[in-house]
């Protein structure tokens, strides 16, 4: 088993960043990206995002019926482009099969954020949660495209957690859920590693309070290190691919440096606070109780989690999830050891293992029917 995962692990080489960075460029052949004005957003704190726009890109073709949708939501600091290793013809979301809208959440830097508002710019942007990222996706589904019902909802991470809180906040929107190393109640462990890349940043003298001219370099190196460098990796990942320990610092060095040319600090604070503060049990109706909301989810679901998930530990989804009535729980290529980065598109192994376990999820939720 060890050399499986060795063999495994030892593909991922200089893959560093397991939570995706957003304003990936696009391509002459990628989708467009687009933006979809909501006008003021209000959220469930009661304060409101002025001038709201939700980005978002379309693969596939919406049938006469508008019975063939698929929606991906995305990872922390994420955009449309996370599961790109996932659509594409002969992929678990084809568009061939289905039409994609694959959409930027609350504060990813596309999406309205803190970091491009005009009204409400840095940290006079409104906290949200992650309900309110579900209720402007929910939005943009219902106005813009008129989809009154979807085949599926698909996220890693951040998105797997959207996608619980899909289930629960509108059980009959979605025939089926995929939620990739989610989390239905955000445990105290993740609250200490959000906490923590929170502090590396405020903490920097360069910060200014959020009113910083350049990037509060040494605070982003840090955040690099501790989150996606530590606990989106694993120590088995970091043992195949340096054969002596001082061999991993010009390493590390070459991923905070790539880091600071596309992150921004306040939008990675903003969404951090949601991450924090997620529960599906607080939606309004469930007074608190993470396991009832999740029993109310209809949808068939299935269920993703990475061995040694040191952002999301692999045991709290395998434990609530068990609340959910039609669940099927899988772990990502066993025998590896790739942790959160599991989710990701570096290990052709796991790449591979969520196509197929995905996709034939999703031709036995719509029955092999064809979806055109």
């Amino acid at each position: 088993m060890k050399s499986v995962a060795c063999k495994s692990i030892v593909r991922l080489v200089a893959a560093g960043l397991m939570i995706a960075l957003p304003a990936t460029a696009h391509t002459p052949q990628q989708a467009p990206h687009q933006l979809y004005g909501e006008g003021d957003l209000k959220l469930e704190s009661g304060e409101a995002i002025n001038d709201f726009s939700i980005s978002y890109v379309t693969h596939g073709t919406l049938n006469a019926q508008k019975s063939n949708a698929i929606l991906m939501v995305t990872a922390i600091s994420g955009n449309h482009h996370r599961l790109d290793f996932m659509i594409g013809p002969g992929k678990a979301l084809d568009p061939g099969k289905y039409f994609i809208v694959c959409t930027g959440a609350i504060a990813n830097g596309l999406t309205t954020s803190p970091s491009n508002s005009k009204t409400q710019p840095r940290m006079s942007f409104p906290k949200f949660t992650i309900r309110d990222m579900v209720e402007s996706q929910y939005r943009l589904m219902k106005e813009k495209f008129g989809i009154d019902h979807v085949v599926a909802v698909v996220g890693p991470s951040m998105g797997g957690m959207q996608t619980l809180q899909w289930g629960v906040s509108h059980p009959g929107y979605m025939d089926a859920l995929v939620a990739i190393v989610p989390l239905a109640k955000t445990p105290p462990w993740s609250v200490a590693v959000m906490e923590a890349s929170r502090k590396a940043i405020m903490d920097d003298p360069a910060w200014k309070d959020g009113n910083y001219d350049a990037p509060p370099e040494k605070g982003i190196r840090l955040w690099r290190d501790i989150v996606t460098l530590l606990a989106a990796r694993t120590p088995d990942m970091y043992t195949v691919q340096f054969k002596n320990g001082l061999d991993v610092l010009p390493w590390m060095e070459q991923q905070e440096t790539a880091a600071l040319k596309a992150f921004d600090a306040n939008d990675w604070i903003y969404q951090s606070w949601a991450y924090d503060r997620h529960d599906v049990g607080t939606t309004p109706g469930f007074g608190g109780d993470t396991a009832k909301a999740l029993a109310s989810i209809k949808a068939k679901t299935l269920i993703l989690t990475g061995t040694k998930d040191l952002l999301n530990p692999d045991f709290e989804p395998k434990e609530m999830g068990k609340n959910i009535p039609d669940v099927r729980m899988m772990t990502i290529s066993p025998g590896t050891v790739t942790g959160h980065a599991s989710a990701g598109e570096f290990n052709p192994a796991d790449v591979e293992f969520l196509n197929r376990e995905t996709g034939a999820f999703l031709d036995e939720v719509t029955g092999g029917k064809r979806m055109e």
